[in-house]
């Protein structure tokens, strides 16, 4: 999860306190979007003058980590076409936040490097890095610098599965030791790993960014044996956690009063049948899964590993690796097929979130990507698909624990964040997935 509670956190701020429960407040728009001490806009003043516009929230030009004029260009481009002036302000400071605050560039070996935080958290997380990039990915072929900034990425990544593909969370330093609490867990911690909590999307996230990048460049720069070699360990580390040959290595556990922290039998997780889905100890939120089959995240790991066959095959020429990855999509999508639906107590069937193979299941939702209900922003699904239209419309009702509504919104939340609390994420991934201008509005 990493950065991601930056979103409750920032809306926590700017609603005097309270976090979006949406049977709490009713928070003014404004409220929500800029606090107390930015609200003026163009109000009318004494004598016909006019209000300064909201002051800019982003650092002095000369402290930001990172400037592109591509990305410049696209602010005031998207701004040029935002009727609402406070939208407009919001878009202008949100945007570029990822290159203003949390980018530090250096050289490994002579060649670029890029070290991603999450934001609130002096780490990098393999999810939060990519998907904070991955939003001027278009931009990449209008800008050289902003290529060295994925290329650079894309090798750190590539460095941090090699050191353990099993860790989420990663140090600048490769070489330190973690400055988290995480530093006292019952795993393998080895220097360079921040935390370690064994999560598929980890993986995919890399392979989605990496496919991102070289279909808006075909530049085959990042693509080298450093990063060829840490897709295979990928791969493996995915079949390894099928399981069909005994636990494996990974095992974890956390001193913690949340049952949500640590992993059951000796750190191993809950039993499963092996049906060929890939285990997941822990959720996109850092929280435990209840079954180790976690359904989003092995239909994001199909999508993945059909995206990284393409870079495999087109940049890199490589058949046999990619010939590998498109094998374990085609038996990861057999076992989604086979196990990994559930009824919806209408006559109809939905993804299920968890299962365990023996035929147990759970249906929820969190607010955390890959979701269920977010799916299609990862190639994971077509929001057209009767199945997934289903699944989202279960995960935006009372059947799912974690969906909750109120005066000031409806959302989804989850056991991260605790009960009666909306992730503002969900209602982005909401709209982001509908062609309704009614759900988007």
């Amino acid at each position: 999860m990493g950065g991601g509670e930056q979103c409750c956190a920032l809306l926590d701020e700017r609603t005097g306190g309270q976090a979006m429960s949406g049977a709490r407040f009713t928070p003014r728009r404004r409220d929500v979007m800029t606090g107390a001490a930015a609200l003026a806009l163009t109000t009318a003043l004494p004598g016909g003058a006019v209000a300064t516009p909201l002051a800019s929230k982003r650092p002095p030009r000369g402290e930001r980590r990172f400037v592109s004029v591509a990305v410049e260009a696209e602010i005031a481009r998207v701004k040029a076409k935002i009727a609402d002036p406070e939208l407009a302000w919001l878009f202008e400071n949100c945007y570029p936040n990822t290159l203003d605050t949390t980018v530090r560039l250096g050289m490994v070996d002579g060649k670029p490097d890029a070290f991603v935080i999450t934001g609130d958290i002096e780490a990098l997380w393999l999810r939060d890095s990519s998907a904070q990039m991955q939003t001027y990915v278009h931009l990449a072929p209008k800008d050289a610098g902003l290529r060295r900034v994925f290329v650079g990425l894309i090798a750190r990544q590539a460095r941090c599965i090699l050191i353990d593909p099993y860790a989420n969370a990663f140090m600048d330093d490769p070489t330190a030791k973690s400055n988290l609490g995480a530093r006292t867990d019952q795993t393998e911690m080895k220097p360079g790993v921040a935390e370690r909590k064994w999560e598929i999307d980890s993986l995919c996230y890399p392979m989605r960014l990496a496919h991102g990048y070289w279909t808006a460049t075909r530049d085959k720069t990042p693509f080298d044996d450093l990063w060829a070699q840490a897709m295979v360990r990928a791969v493996a580390t995915f079949r390894q956690q099928q399981r069909k040959d005994g636990k494996g290595p990974y095992h974890f556990q956390r001193l913690n009063v949340s049952p949500t922290e640590t992993l059951m039998f000796e750190g191993y997780g809950a039993p499963t049948r092996k049906v060929g889905l890939i285990h997941s100890m822990f959720r996109p939120s850092d929280d435990a899964c209840l079954y180790p089959f976690l359904i989003p995240s092995n239909l994001f790991a199909v999508s993945a590993l059909r995206m990284l066959a393409t870079v495999q095959r087109e940049a890199r020429g490589d058949t046999a690796g990619a010939a590998d990855s498109e094998a374990l999509a085609t038996e990861v999508e057999a076992a989604l097929r086979a196990h990994g639906r559930m009824p919806d107590g209408q006559g109809g069937e939905v993804w299920a979130y968890e299962v365990d193979g023996f035929g147990n299941a759970i249906f929820m939702d969190d607010a955390n990507v890959p979701s269920l209900s977010g799916l299609p922003l990862l190639g994971a699904a077509d929001r057209r698909d009767p199945l997934f239209r289903r699944t989202a419309a279960l995960a935006w009702s009372d059947r799912n624990p974690y969906f909750f509504t109120g005066t000031a919104a409806r959302g989804i939340g989850g056991p991260h964040i605790g009960l009666d609390m909306i992730w503002p994420m969900s209602i982005i991934t909401h709209a982001m997935n509908s062609d309704d201008d009614a759900v988007i509005r």
